[in-house]
């Protein structure tokens, strides 16, 4: 699954088109490299996102095209 889609789908990010930017601006990295939007994500990858001087590290639980809002917490566990 693409980074950005990812990130939408997990709530991590609200919009995709919002995902793409931070993107862009290097302010996501996947084990601990910056990411492009449409990098493949996999199950185990460490995502760390940085929201102003707020540093959010999650690791991709799994990798589900559609899923609730109630249950996307279970795509991913906080660090």
């Amino acid at each position: 699954m693409r980074l950005d889609k990812y990130l939408k789908v997990s709530r991590l990010i609200k919009r995709r088109p919002v995902a793409n930017e931070a993107c862009d601006a290097g302010r996501i990295k996947v084990n601990d490299k910056v990411a492009k939007a449409s990098q493949k994500i996999k199950v185990g990858d460490i995502i760390e996102i940085t929201f102003g001087d707020k540093v959010v590290r999650a690791e991709v639980l799994s990798t589900v095209e559609t899923y609730n809002k109630e249950e996307a917490k279970e795509l991913y566990k906080l660090l």
